[in-house]
């Protein structure tokens, strides 16, 4: 099984960035922790600040992984085209979000992005990623 985690915006600062709010780890630590948990599963990661980037590692992975794990930042909100970039492609994706998105500002309340998604983990912290994970495998395990 293969799975790829994209994050977007800002999460590279992710063990520097507001403590208080995202934690002290770096995602690299944590992607190690996530991949001791899970040996049988190739994880792949991809981070980037920019939204063509974020859609072409979409297109580029889409069709041929098992799923996707997606943390589009501040794109939740905004990016149409990650949006559809999320819709057009076969793998099923489902997204993360470390706070929760509802309880912050107004703006971050809708998640253009979450209406195509399998389905979202929000407020959890960095463990959403693995329940992310462990969804995911069940999702294919019960699709076979």
């Amino acid at each position: 099984m293969k799975i790829q985690i994209i994050n977007g915006p800002n999460l590279n600062l992710l063990g520097k960035r507001e403590p208080d709010k995202y934690g002290n780890v770096s995602f690299e630590s944590y992607l190690d922790t996530l991949r001791r948990q899970f040996p049988d599963i190739k994880i792949e990661y991809y981070q980037s600040n920019v939204e063509g980037e974020i859609i072409n590692k979409i297109h580029q992975v889409g069709f041929d992984y098992d799923g996707i794990i997606l943390n589009a930042g501040g794109y939740t909100h905004t990016s149409v085209s990650i949006a559809d970039a999320v819709s057009a492609v076969s793998a099923p994706v489902i997204e993360v979000h470390i706070t929760n998105i509802s309880a912050r500002e107004g703006f971050r309340h809708n998640s253009i992005v979450g209406r195509y998604c399998t389905g979202s983990i929000i407020g959890l912290g960095l463990p959403g990623y693995r329940l992310a994970i462990e969804a995911m495998i069940e999702s294919v395990k019960n699709s076979k």
